[in-house]
């Protein structure tokens, strides 16, 4: 055992050494984005094509480097950059985060957190914060992640190990939920229309994969626990960097007074979402008077900043920390400091994913690769496995979940579908392929604001530091999730509210 596991060592500081020898992760977006330039041209002459599953349609290789290529490049730089989706996303919520965090308000709650939960279950709790934060968007990724790094730093732990834990929950976990959240009736509306192919009556609600998803969220948070304790942390070893731990006194009497407060403004805030969404036609309810698509739910960002920031600014004035208005925008100037290295990252990211898109060569690599896969006449198991490795693979390419759904479902639903099987259970077979590799592909939209969270604790962290390690996570998750998947299917369980897996 001891010798599987030195190996295993080994063959991560290999991945390690060699991904941070890559260049900086600025410059490596930058040459991806000349790369994607070139190959659309190549493709553009080599005639490269595949056909869309779902339109029928022929895709084409796009020449970016035509009269007309350049000039989008040219004069779509700056949209490309401040449309980035992340982008918006972690500037608003570092602005309400930052008054909470000036405040002394997140301080206060950490320590509260760890002087009352048993350090066992420390790990644990990080990972499964993680896995329900996706109901909320993209809380996760700009508040549970940093959290997780200064929670384990408070406890004399690596806060690196503290940043895995979290991220394996917010984004290895991305599936898996205890609630409904915004990606559930998004798939659902794309599997019905894929369906409707063979079944113009077919209709997949948003709860198909609810029940797998329940087990999946303690699976997986038990398995993020084990990795955490017994492989990554004892790999990554002591702290030795210069990252200061947050103190771990006790709460003064101010400081509880102030708490107290801030659970009144919560639960203030916890009023007015109830009155907006619960009554009929209430005035937080969405388009045909829709809960799911409400801007709870949609607009969650918008809410943190408000709610966080409120928070903050009570907890400020109560212990005597914000004395003014100046030193309410003082904390959301200095969370903006820690953003410089984001905000350049993000600029070629940004360039790269556009061509990447503009090119064609995405959606040609994924079709190509999925229709490879369709023509293999294998069974059930072997199928469901190469499927999840498929979605993992082409989730390396494509960051976004509805887009690849979009070429997959018409594909695999059908296919599915004509071999007895329902396409509830193809949906989740894709899901879980989805979510095994986000923690490890480039493509994830928050990749490089998770390196930017590594490089705060070790100046020298790279893509190779990512990967090598959240490698683990991605291994035992797809492991535990995939033999999950296979029981589930052979018990013949159904996956959710009136979902099983068979069709017809």
């Amino acid at each position: 055992m001891k010798e599987k596991k030195g190996f295993l060592t080994k063959a991560l500081s290999l991945v390690e050494k060699g991904g941070n020898a890559l260049p900086h992760p600025a410059s490596l977006f930058g040459i991806l984005a000349l790369l994607a330039l070139i190959l659309s041209a190549v493709g553009f002459y080599l005639g490269w094509s595949a056909l869309h599953p779902g339109t029928g349609e022929t895709v084409k290789m796009i020449n970016l480097l035509s009269r007309e290529g350049v000039h989008d490049i040219i004069l779509k730089m700056v949209d490309n950059y401040t449309s980035f989706a992340p982008l918006g996303i972690v500037m608003v919520a570092l602005l309400g985060i930052g008054i909470a965090e000036s405040s002394g308000l997140i301080s206060s709650a950490i320590r509260l957190l760890v002087l009352k939960s048993p350090k066992k279950l420390i790990t644990f709790v990080v990972v499964f914060a993680g896995i329900l934060s996706n109901i909320a968007s993209d809380l996760g990724y700009v508040l549970i992640i940093p959290l997780g790094a200064i929670i384990f730093h408070s406890l004399g732990r690596h806060p690196i190990a503290g940043l895995a834990a979290a991220f394996a929950g917010v984004s290895g976990g991305f599936s898996a939920n205890l609630f409904i959240g915004t990606i559930d009736p998004l798939l659902a509306g794309l599997s019905t229309e894929s369906a409707r192919i063979l079944d113009p009556d077919y209709y997949v609600l948003p709860t198909a994969n609810y029940y797998f998803m329940v087990v999946s969220t303690f699976i997986i948070a038990f398995a993020g626990t084990w990795v955490t304790n017994n492989f990554v942390e004892p790999r990554l070893g002591k702290y030795t960097g210069n990252v200061e731990p947050e103190p771990l006194e006790r709460l003064n009497k101010k400081e509880k007074k102030a708490l107290l407060w801030t659970v009144i403004v919560v639960l203030l805030w916890g009023i007015i979402l109830v009155a907006g969404i619960a009554p009929d036609n209430g005035f937080l309810r969405g388009p045909n008077n829709s809960i799911l698509h409400s801007p709870i739910l949609k607009g969650f960002i918008a809410f943190l900043f408000f709610i966080a920031g409120t928070m903050g600014i009570v907890y400020g004035s109560v212990t005597g920390k914000f004395k003014s208005d100046a030193d309410v925008v003082k904390g959301m100037v200095d969370s903006f400091k820690t953003l410089a290295a984001f905000l350049v990252l993000v600029f070629f990211a940004a360039q790269f994913v556009a061509y990447f898109k503009w090119s064609n060569l995405g959606l040609i690599i994924a079709i190509k690769g999925a229709s490879g896969l369709q023509q293999m006449d294998i069974g059930l198991i072997p199928l469901l496995i190469m499927f999840v490795i498929l979605s993992g693979f082409i989730n390396m390419f494509m960051g976004s979940a509805s887009a690849k759904w979009a070429i997959l479902g018409p594909v695999f639903i059908p296919m599915f579908m004509l071999l007895g099987y329902s396409p509830e259970l193809s949906q989740t077979v894709f899901r879980i392929g989805d979510s095994v590799t986000n923690i490890i592909s480039p493509m994830m939209s928050f990749f490089a604001l998770i390196i930017v969270y590594f490089e705060k604790y070790d100046k020298k962290a790279g893509i190779g530091t990512l990967i090598s390690t959240m490698l683990p996570y991605s291994l035992i998750f797809f492991i535990l999730w995939s033999l999950l998947l296979i029981g589930w299917t052979l018990l013949n369980l159904p996956l959710g509210p009136g979902a099983g897996i068979y069709y017809g």
